[in-house]
């Protein structure tokens, strides 16, 4: 499988995140052994991706370009183009973009599923297409995600720390 840049699953995002995923590899994609999900997100300044745990999966984000903060188990990383980072079983984290232009990374979950959470939530992206106005998480989040891969919801407390 070879995807061009426009190719692949691509999602629009709703609030807090208000960005836009496109999802690379999945199961549902190409035949494989072992089941991976990437893709990359990108968040708008001053949209932020809320706190979570993965409890089922491990997660590695490295940061493409833009600026912004990680916080991993409360402690606060700032992260920029080349920032990796290991995201193992039932660690909350979050991310925030506190630039002042696009903060986007790649995204590697294994096992996969957060291409379905994407998918469940987002809103088919095409290419070139203008961002729509920010349109809220749909309902039944709380059961998508416990269909996906996340662990037990955490208070959201925005982008503050």
């Amino acid at each position: 499988m070879v995807l061009g840049p426009e190719e692949g699953q691509n999602f629009w995002q709703p609030v807090p995140s208000n960005g836009h995923i496109s999802v690379r590899v999945a199961p549902k994609m190409v035949e494989m052994e072992h089941p991976i999900g990437l893709g990359t997100q990108t968040l708008p300044p001053g949209s932020y991706v809320r706190e979570h745990v993965h409890d089922r999966s491990e997660e590695v984000l490295h940061f493409i370009s833009g600026t912004g903060k990680a916080v991993v188990e409360g402690v606060v990383h700032h992260v920029s183009p080349g920032t990796t980072i290991y995201v193992g079983k039932n660690r909350r984290h979050k991310f925030i973009n506190d630039g002042e232009t696009e903060l986007h990374w790649l995204w590697l979950i294994v096992p996969n599923g957060l291409e379905d959470f994407f998918e469940a939530i987002g809103r088919s992206k095409a290419a070139g297409e203008a961002p729509p106005a920010p349109f809220p998480r749909p309902e039944n989040v709380l059961e998508i995600e416990r269909q996906t891969v996340f662990g037990l919801p955490i208070a959201d407390k925005g982008a503050g720390l």
